[in-house]
């Protein structure tokens, strides 16, 4: 097969890693079976757009942080979204979300159920646990997210997204940024 240089096939590697993070995200336990994950795996193009979306917000909104973080996916090749939806789950005791129960939260669509949420902090975990095991740098990023749902990339009814960048370089670009 002749000599095959590790930069000839980062790339590759890196999308199939992201697709195992996909597939433990959309495995990982939901609450009551229900699921209201939704989960994408963006390359090239799409990731500058996103970039370029996130350091507007940063302009717009004079939030540094967000600058930062486009410039930092800028260069990564492979990035996954993942987000939820805001559904509660029809319980007539639980009250966690701060109403007494779903019935009285749906009044109020616009505020998490903490099921979503929680389901999807663990969706999260599982997929950089893959990252983790394959030593593929990566970082959870809210500002990623913000940029996807103002771009209603995932959808108009996902309401809690974040980005997971990766990286197979000597140094890890996500971690001791300015």
């Amino acid at each position: 097969m002749g000599l095959i240089k590790e930069e000839k096939i980062r790339n590759n590697t890196l999308r199939e890693i992201a697709q195992k993070m996909l597939i433990a995200a959309r495995t990982a336990p939901k609450g009551r079976g229900e699921d209201t994950t939704v989960l994408a795996l963006v390359e090239g193009d799409e990731i500058k757009r996103i970039s370029e979306k996130l350091k507007k917000m940063g302009e717009e909104y004079n939030v540094p942080a967000f600058i930062r973080d486009a410039e930092n996916i800028r260069y990564v090749s492979v990035m996954i979204l993942l987000g939820t939806k805001i559904k509660s789950l029809g319980l007539k005791k639980c009250g966690m979300c701060g109403f007494d129960n779903c019935e009285e939260k749906e009044k109020h669509p616009h505020n998490p159920c903490v099921f979503n949420t929680g389901d999807l902090g663990i969706a999260i975990g599982s997929a950089v646990s893959v990252a983790m095991n394959h030593r593929v740098d990566n970082r959870i990023m809210y500002t990623v997210g913000q940029a996807v749902m103002a771009m209603g990339l995932l959808g108009d009814d996902i309401k809690v997204a974040y980005g997971i960048p990766l990286s197979a370089t000597s140094k890890n670009p996500f971690f001791d940024r300015k």
